[in-house]
């Protein structure tokens, strides 16, 4: 089985999708709001999938200041994935290590790789509400025949990237990263393949692209993130005129 590390910060407003709050109609706390559903819906489609779920926090020495509270950042999301879950008795919960993401990204892929032999591990930030169950076991599949696999997402980024073997992961999260990650698969000697492209939310750019998508599916009354659904229904966001919106 794939263990599927989501990278997690605890969602305190300012820390968590700072972009969303300084440019969409979206308050500091609305996109804490945001990111907790997000991670929801992550933590569900994972413990629904054939995958093991690990999440992977940053603890207080690797947030800025300003964002280091009284509760840690394993309680909180401990709490968080409590809610997603009926049951959190097989999920590990693990502080990152690490300057950079991609830094951290890397360390908990090669120690999982490396020192604990899991025949494959994927990394997520959590923020792609459409990484659903289908899509992991899809992923996972894949993996067993491709030493890296990839979910491309906008602006050249990645809303999954699984590994069977390790690959140079300096600054692999960084820029174009998808561009990045497969020029390091190639160095390694690994065969590459890829899931469908899927919204990773992050900016205002990125929340314009998902919302005609669930409110799409929403309508068809087909299969939607259930807590990122219900978010962006009871905030009443629609995109109107390519701007988000509130609707009244």
């Amino acid at each position: 089985m794939t263990v599927v590390a989501v990278l997690a910060d605890p969602p305190r407003p300012g820390l968590v999708l700072p972009d969303l709050a300084e440019t969409t109609p979206l308050s500091p706390d609305d996109a804490a709001a945001l990111y907790t559903a997000t991670l929801k819906d992550t933590a569900r489609a994972v413990e629904r999938s054939g995958g093991d779920l690990l999440v992977n926090y940053r603890p207080a020495d690797l947030l800025p200041d300003e964002h280091v509270g009284d509760t840690s950042s394993e309680a909180e999301l401990r709490a968080l994935v409590g809610e997603a879950l009926d049951d959190v008795t097989d999920v590990r919960f693990e502080e990152q290590v690490g300057s950079t993401f991609s830094a951290r990204a890397g360390n908990t892929a090669a120690h999982l790789l490396r020192e604990e032999g899991v025949d494959s591990v994927a990394v997520t930030r959590g923020t792609a509400p459409l990484l659903t169950r289908p899509v992991i076991d899809s992923a996972a599949m894949k993996l067993r025949q491709n030493q890296t696999v990839l979910g491309p997402s906008t602006r050249g980024r990645t809303y999954y990237a699984g590994f069977t073997a390790p690959i140079d992961y300096a600054d692999a999260f960084e820029g174009a990263e998808l561009e990045t990650l497969v020029d390091r698969a190639n160095d390694a000697g690994h065969h590459t393949e890829f899931l469908p492209m899927h919204v990773g939310v992050e900016t205002a750019a990125d929340l314009r692209d998902l919302l005609p998508v669930l409110w799409s599916r929403i309508a068809a009354e087909r299969v939607v993130p259930e807590h990122v659904a219900t978010f962006v229904h009871d905030r009443g966001l629609r995109v109107r005129d390519d701007e988000i919106v509130v609707d009244d």
